[in-house]
């Protein structure tokens, strides 16, 4: 590997890191609301491209920021799905007791 794969390796790292932090959120979180399906699906598009053109040219830099970029917006995306999902609008029993005691008074 020669100084120019490894920049490409180190500049495709440091960008495709920038996913992490939303993957992270959106999990602690579970709200992926401000997340529109638009951007990640956008770049998948570009970096589908991005990596049939590194498979083409042979740059394993390319092929591999690429491939986790469209691995993390694949992600991204199913989060935002199940996360977006309607929950259930059944009270649960406890809140059920309360209104009920509080009926009762």
């Amino acid at each position: 590997m020669d100084a120019i794969d490894l920049l490409g390796l180190m500049a495709g790292a440091i960008t495709s890191l920038g996913f992490i932090p939303q993957l992270i959120r959106g999990y602690r979180t579970k709200k992926l609301d401000d997340v529109s399906y638009y951007m990640p699906l956008t770049l998948v598009v570009g970096m589908m491209l991005w990596l049939l053109y590194g498979i083409v040219v042979e740059k394993f830099p390319i092929i591999v920021a690429n491939g986790f970029g469209i691995c993390c917006c694949f992600i991204l995306v199913i989060m935002k799905r199940i996360y977006s999902l309607p929950v259930s609008m059944e009270p649960n029993t406890h809140e059920e007791e309360s209104l009920r005691g509080k009926d009762e008074s």
